[in-house]
């Protein structure tokens, strides 16, 4: 882990949490696996050139190739067809994660028009999405060349078994909650 926030991680997030929970070992401290972007893209099946814009602004705000998600299924109402490119994501780990982790914090959170934190519900296993309405908050996609506003869910994947464990983990990384659990 060569980024600034994974030797924060290990030097001063796994002493503060195996205090807090009273781990015996540090191998029982919660750790962030993986953050996995995915912008949907309903839209996709009237614009092909939808999926390409959204593959290439995904490539560009995490650093590593996007990659088109196909429907299951066919949907006629939908003009739906089964394998149909209908989204598009990107799963980041190790040093990638938390270079994303530290920008997604430090300058595109604090970008939102009004923001005032972000919710703090946890799925029940320790994962937290963050859902956000525009990919303009980040600075590696150029305002001028978007030509639609597209939203995207950001999920955190810890090693938390509960959701107390997994919001004390993300709030130790900074990720900037409205309101505490406790």
């Amino acid at each position: 882990m060569s980024t600034t926030l994974g030797n924060d991680y290990k030097e001063r997030i796994v002493p503060e949490l195996q205090k807090e929970f009273n781990y015996s070992t540090v191998m029982q401290v919660p750790r962030l696996e993986k953050i996995v972007i995915n912008q949907g893209l309903g839209a996709a099946t009237q614009d092909k050139k939808l999926i390409e814009t959204a593959l290439n602004e995904l490539t560009a705000i995490t650093g590593q190739k996007a990659v088109p998600t196909l429907s299951k299924k066919d949907i006629s109402n939908f003009k739906l067809r089964k394998k149909m490119p209908i989204g598009a994501m990107v799963t980041l780990r190790k040093d990638k994660m938390y270079e994303f982790l530290e920008r997604l914090v430090k300058v595109a959170l604090p970008r939102i028009r009004d923001f005032k934190g972000i919710n703090s519900k946890l799925d029940g296993r320790g994962n937290y999405t963050l859902g956000i309405q525009e990919q303009i908050i980040f600075p590696e996609i150029n305002i001028d060349s978007v030509p639609k506003l597209q939203g995207m869910n950001i999920t955190f994947v810890t090693s938390a078994p509960t959701d107390e464990e997994g919001f004390a983990l993300l709030k130790k990384f900074g990720l900037p909650f409205k309101h505490d659990n406790k």
